[in-house]
C-alpha cells in the first residue's frame, strides 16, 4: 500500500451527491457537492462526478485502490444491485450499480446502504472507534441506520438488516411508504414532522406557526415547525415534544434489541433537536429495559454532507479487511 492510497468515495442522497478522495486516516483530500440528478439521469450524473474526482486524484499523483458508494436504499452484498424500494431515487431501483460502475472504472467497487456506510465511519474515524457493539440512527428526510456487532456490519439476509426506521411505534399509526403503518419514521422524519402539522394546523388554523406560514400549511416544512416551537407556539412545542417521545422509544428499541455500548443520533432533524437531546434520552430511558441502557453511551452527532464521504471510504476499509 503506498502512501499515496486514497479511496474514491460517493455519498449519493435524494438531493445532493457529495464524491471525494479520502486517504485511510479519514482526510478527506479533494471533494465534491453537486445536485443528485443534475441535468440528466442519476446514474449519468454519480459517474460524471466519480470521473472528474479520479480525474483530479490522478493529476496530484494518487492511487485510488477501490470506489465506495452509499445509497438511501437495500442493497444486494456482493453484487452492488439496488433493491427495488428506494424511495428517494426510484430511478435507481433495482439498477446494478456495482457492476457497472467496476465495468466503468475498472476498481473494486463496493456499494451499501448510505447509513451502513456512515456507521462504518464512524467506527473507523469517529465517535465509534474502538467499540465492537454500536448503533447509528439517521434522521432527515428518512430514517436510517446502522448496526455494527461485534465488529461486523448487520446486513441481514438480504440487505434489510437494521431497518429501525420501520420499527412500528403505533400499530394504527400514519401510513409508510414501506407498507406498513405506525413507523417510526413516520413520525420523525422531516417531511413526515412537516405533513403532521399541516394536518393540524387544517383543525386549528391560527397561531404563530400560521402565522409563519403565511396562512398556507403547505409552506410549512419541518424547520418551520422547530422554530415556531423554539418561539413557544403550543402547536408546534406539542409536536416537538410528540416526536422526541418517538425517537426515544425508537432508540429503546435498539437498546434492548442489541444491548450496543454506543448509540448515535444523527441527520438534519437530530440536528434541529440537538437542545431537545437531553428530553430524548429521558424517554428512552423510559422504555429501555434499566441493565441495558447502563451500559449505553448516547450522543448526538453533527453530520455534514462535507465529511460523509468518509462512510463509503471506510466501507471500502471494511470489505478489503483493512
Amino acid at each position: 500500500m503506498s502512501d499515496k492510497s486514497v479511496i474514491l468515495a460517493a455519498d449519493v442522497g435524494g438531493t445532493t451527491t457529495s464524491v471525494g478522495l479520502v486517504d485511510h486516516q479519514g482526510e478527506v483530500l479533494t471533494q465534491r457537492l453537486a445536485s443528485t440528478r443534475g441535468n440528466g439521469l442519476t446514474i449519468e450524473r454519480i459517474v460524471s462526478l466519480l470521473g472528474e474526482v479520479k480525474r483530479e486524484g490522478d493529476r496530484q499523483g494518487l492511487e485510488v485502490e477501490g470506489i465506495g458508494i452509499g445509497i438511501p436504499g437495500a442493497i444486494e452484498k456482493g453484487t452492488g444491485r439496488i433493491g427495488p424500494e428506494i424511495h428517494n431515487l426510484p430511478e435507481l431501483a433495482n439498477l446494478p450499480l456495482g457492476r457497472l460502475l467496476t465495468e466503468r472504472f475498472s476498481l473494486p467497487v463496493f456499494v451499501d446502504n448510505d447509513v451502513n456506510a456512515l456507521a462504518l465511519g464512524e467506527g473507523y474515524f469517529g465517535v465509534a472507534r474502538g467499540i465492537q457493539n454500536f448503533a447509528l440512527l439517521a434522521v432527515g428526510t428518512g430514517v436510517g441506520s446502522g448496526v455494527v456487532v461485534n465488529g461486523k456490519l448487520v446486513r441481514g439476509a438480504s440487505g434489510y438488516g437494521s431497518e429501525f426506521g420501520h420499527v412500528p411505534l403505533n400499530l394504527d399509526g400514519r401510513p409508510c411508504f414501506c407498507g406498513s403503518q405506525g413507523c417510526l419514521k413516520t413520525y420523525v422524519s422531516g417531511p413526515d414532522v412537516a405533513a403532521q402539522a399541516h394536518e393540524r394546523l387544517r383543525d386549528r388554523p391560527s397561531g404563530l406557526l400560521w402565522e409563519l406560514a403565511g396562512g398556507d400549511p403547505q409552506r410549512v416544512d419541518a424547520e418551520l415547525v422547530f422554530q415556531a416551537a423554539k418561539a413557544g407556539d403550543p402547536l408546534a412545542a406539542g409536536l416537538v415534544e410528540e416526536v422526541c417521545r418517538y425517537l426515544g422509544a425508537g432508540m429503546a428499541v435498539i437498546i434492548n434489541g442489541l444491548n450496543p455500548e454506543l448509540v448515535i443520533l444523527t441527520g438534519g432533524v437530530a440536528e434541529s433537536l440537538r437542545e431537545h437531546f437531553p428530553e430524548i434520552c429521558r424517554w428512552c430511558h423510559r422504555y429501555a429495559f434499566a441493565g441495558a441502557i447502563s451500559a449505553a453511551k448516547l450522543v448526538c452527532l453533527s453530520q455534514d454532507k462535507r465529511t460523509s464521504v468518509r462512510g463509503p471510504a471506510a466501507l471500502v476499509l471494511y470489505e478489503l479487511g483493512k
